[in-house]
């Protein structure tokens, strides 16, 4: 078998990466050998593989899902923005150069096509299934010339399409139905048919617009899968994150001790990784919120500054804001900091970059003793240590090259007082550390706060990625599903008009 698919959407945040990591989750656990592909990916939130390539958390995750090493090969493309009209793009899990949006699409994106192909063959000739996620929709009729990611992959992969549709926003008959109508006939030729995302009631009320669907396109629905909550794996994309609700809504136990803790994690502009503090939500006792005003940071037991892609930009952000005086007054008390990675660098003395922001010298927050110059090439690595008496794992992704002149040391980074910095992502998800971590911040809060003895962040992923893999089993059509993927899209599909304009 060397089999495939392409999950594509009505719109972003139609439920692509999630039905992918269910898609690829029940494949693994039926004996097949799987692996995720995402051509092109725009996020501010990536991972570092063991080979030292930066990729997208969200196929870090779906390769997580496969029980597989992540690799560059799953996302050969990553663009990081750095604006409105600029990214930073990322090819083969190496940085290449800084684009506008017209630069990539008017030209530099179709150069790539061979690039993305030639990691998709790989494999696929490695593995019994791909499971490929596309981008936004395949029906962006401006862009479809230089598309690799959508129905540009599909046609030159010969790969069926299953186009995903998050009904709990409404709409998603007529979403369906134009995302279709506005292709091409050689793509429609492609495009399978439905899975419904996010139902919530009596599919028996549904059935009846299901079956107008397909007496309309000729397409079947693959599957209606239910609403439930907790179920996001790491978000794509920083400029649109939310205050509420990014945070897991995972079902947590109650505190251990007496007090919970109350974290804030500054919402700064061009926000990276802020996945980091998904392993601090999932601490019972703990209460995570994002928080954009000084006034909410009063009675927070610990303040997050999590990593940015624009490190200058999110220090002006803080002053303009208020923040940097509430910030240094806080560290002034002995409060809890935490600064990660370009948290790490505003906590510092003076920044001098002439790579991100190419502001040359500006002036930091001077709460830690480090001086921070940006360096060209991007540090990319998988760090080992230890610190508060316990083993840590993370990964570094950072053009700053950070200058410790005091302080105690902490994970390549410093601690004064109750402010800890550090350029490690992901240090927080090994559970030993975490929670000598968190018995300080509670020290030092005067919380008699105790974390659970027995929280394995790692474990809570793995149920996550099997409580997706449960809804493809389900509530899809596992049996068509697997034909699709071994055999392509069926024969004769109906070309529906008006198709793609010329």
């Amino acid at each position: 078998m060397s089999g495939g698919l392409l999950v594509a959407g009505t719109t972003s945040d139609a439920g692509k990466s999630v039905v992918t990591a269910g898609i690829c989750r029940w494949l693994v656990r039926q004996g097949v050998k799987v692996a995720p592909f995402k051509a092109q990916n725009m996020s501010l939130n990536s991972f570092v593989t063991r080979e030292g390539a930066e990729i997208g958390r969200a196929q870090a995750m779906q390769a997580q899902a496969c029980r597989v090493e992540p690799t560059a090969l799953m996302n050969p493309v990553l663009l990081k923005p750095g604006g409105e009209q600029s990214s930073q793009v990322v090819l083969l899990g190496k940085p290449v150069g800084e684009l506008s949006a017209r630069g990539y699409h008017g030209g530099r994106q179709q150069k790539l096509l061979g690039t993305v192909l030639e990691c998709l063959a790989e494999l696929r000739g490695t593995y019994d299934a791909v499971i490929c996620e596309g981008a936004g929709s395949p029906a962006e009729i401006n862009l479809r010339r230089t598309d690799i990611v959508n129905m540009g992959i599909a046609r030159n992969a010969g790969l069926p399409v299953l186009v995903v549709g998050d009904i709990d926003r409404g709409g998603v008959f007529a979403s369906f139905f134009g995302t279709v109508a506005l292709l091409s006939p050689e793509d429609q030729a492609l495009v399978a048919g439905f899975l419904v995302n996010k139902f919530r009631g009596d599919v028996s009320l549904l059935e009846p617009g299901l079956d107008m669907l397909h007496g309309l396109t000729g397409r079947r629905t693959y599957g209606v899968l239910p609403f439930r909550h907790g179920l996001g794996i790491d978000e794509e994309d920083g400029l649109r994150v939310s205050l509420r609700g990014t945070v897991r809504e995972s079902v947590v136990a109650p505190p251990v001790g007496e007090d919970v803790l109350r974290v804030a994690v500054c919402a700064i502009p061009l926000m990276s990784n802020f996945t980091d503090v998904d392993a601090l939500a999932a601490e019972p006792g703990v209460v995570v919120r994002f928080v954009d005003r000084p006034e909410e940071l009063a009675d927070a037991d610990l303040v997050v500054i999590p990593g940015t892609r624009g490190t200058v930009r999110a220090l002006e952000w803080l002053r303009e804001r208020g923040l940097a005086e509430a910030i240094t007054r806080r560290a002034a008390q002995g409060r809890p900091i935490l600064g990660v990675c370009g948290g790490f660098q505003v906590l510092g003395e003076h920044i001098e970059d002439e790579v991100e922001s190419r502001r040359g010298h500006v002036e930091g927050l001077g709460i830690l003793p480090v001086r921070v110059r940006f360096a060209r090439e991007k540090t990319l690595t998988r760090p080992v240590g230890e610190a508060l008496g316990e083993h840590v794992e993370g990964y570094e992704i950072h053009h700053g090259v950070a200058e410790i002149n005091g302080g105690e040391p902490f994970l390549d980074g410093c601690r004064v007082g109750g402010t800890w910095g550090t350029h490690w992502h992901g240090s927080l998800e090994s559970d030993g550390f975490r929670r000598a971590f968190l018995r300080e911040v509670a020290a030092a809060a005067g919380r008699r706060f105790v974390p659970a003895a027995d929280t394995s962040f790692a474990a809570l992923r793995e149920e996550q990625l099997d409580r997706l893999g449960d809804l493809i089993e389900q509530h899809a059509d596992t049996d068509a599903l697997w034909r699709l993927i071994e055999s392509g899209a069926p024969q004769g599909l109906p070309f529906i008009p008006p198709g793609a304009p010329a």
